[in-house]
C-alpha cells in the first residue's frame, strides 16, 4: 500500500505543479500555445502506446472499445455542462475543460497503475517521465486560462490540488480493488481514459493551442508526441 501511495502522489504531482508554475509568471500566449501543443502530442502518444495498447493486450477489443465510448460520452456531457455554465456566467470554459479532461483521464489511468502495483508489476522511470511530460503542460494551460478568465489564484490552486488528490487516491483505490477486478476492468479503464482524452484533445486542447501558437502548434505537437512515444516504447 505504501508503494501505491508513493507512486500515486508522484504521478499526480505534475497536475498541481503545473498550476503553481502558471501562477508564478505570466505566460505569453504563444509560449502557452506551444506548451499546450507539446502536451497534446504527448497525450496522443500516451493514448496510442500506453492506454490503447495495454487495454488491447489485457482483454481484447470489446472491453476497450466500450471503455472508449464511455469515456468519450462522459467528457462530452461534462464539456457541455461547462459550456452552458460559462455562457450563463459570461466566462470562458477553456481552462475548466482541460481540468475535466485531466480528471477523467487521471482517475482511470491511475486506477490501472494501482492495480498493476498490487499485481507486482514494476513502475519504470520512463513511464513516470511520460506522465510528467503529458500532465504538466495540461495543467499549466488550464490554470493560465482560468487566471485570464478572472478566477482567483487561490481557487485555481484549490481546483488543481483537488484534481491531483483525486487522481492520487485512484492509485490507492486501484491497489485496494486489485483482488476483485480483472483484466476486463483494467482494459475498460484504459479505454475510458483514452476516450475522454481524445474528445478533449479535439474539442479543447488542440484548438486552444492553435489559437495561441498559430504555425508553431504542429511542430510542438510532433515534438511532444516523439518524446512521449520514445519514453513509452523504451519502458
Amino acid at each position: 500500500m505504501g508503494g501505491a501511495i508513493l507512486w500515486g502522489a508522484v504521478a499526480a504531482a505534475p497536475l498541481f505543479v503545473g498550476a503553481v508554475l502558471a501562477l508564478l509568471r505570466k505566460w505569453p500566449p504563444k509560449w502557452l500555445g506551444i506548451v499546450l501543443g507539446f502536451g497534446a502530442g504527448a497525450l496522443m502518444a500516451s493514448i496510442a502506446f500506453e492506454l490503447w495498447e495495454e487495454g488491447l493486450d489485457l482483454a481484447g477489443p470489446i472491453p476497450l472499445v466500450l471503455g472508449v465510448a464511455a469515456g468519450a460520452i462522459s467528457y462530452y456531457i461534462a464539456d457541455r455542462i461547462l459550456d452552458a455554465r460559462a455562457a450563463k456566467e459570461k466566462e470562458q470554459a477553456g481552462g475548466g475543460q482541460l481540468a475535466v479532461g485531466a480528471l477523467l483521464d487521471g482517475i482511470p489511468e491511475q486506477l490501472v497503475l494501482g492495480i498493476g502495483l498490487a499485481s507486482g508489476e514494476p513502475v519504470s522511470i520512463a513511464l513516470v517521465v511520460a506522465i510528467l511530460v503529458s500532465n504538466l503542460p495540461e495543467s499549466i494551460g488550464s490554470a493560465a486560462d482560468l487566471l485570464d478568465g478572472g478566477m482567483a489564484k487561490s481557487r485555481v490552486l484549490m481546483l488543481w490540488a483537488g484534481v491531483a488528490v483525486l487522481c492520487a487516491a485512484a492509485t490507492v483505490a486501484g491497489f485496494a480493488l486489485a483482488s476483485v477486478t480483472g483484466d476486463d476492468f483494467r482494459s475498460a479503464s484504459s479505454g475510458f481514459a483514452a476516450g475522454a482524452l481524445l474528445v478533449m484533445l479535439v474539442d479543447s486542447m488542440v484548438p486552444e493551442a492553435q489559437s495561441k501558437a498559430k504555425e508553431s502548434t504542429g511542430l510542438a505537437t510532433v515534438l511532444g508526441f516523439a518524446l512521449a512515444a520514445g519514453l513509452a516504447l523504451s519502458s
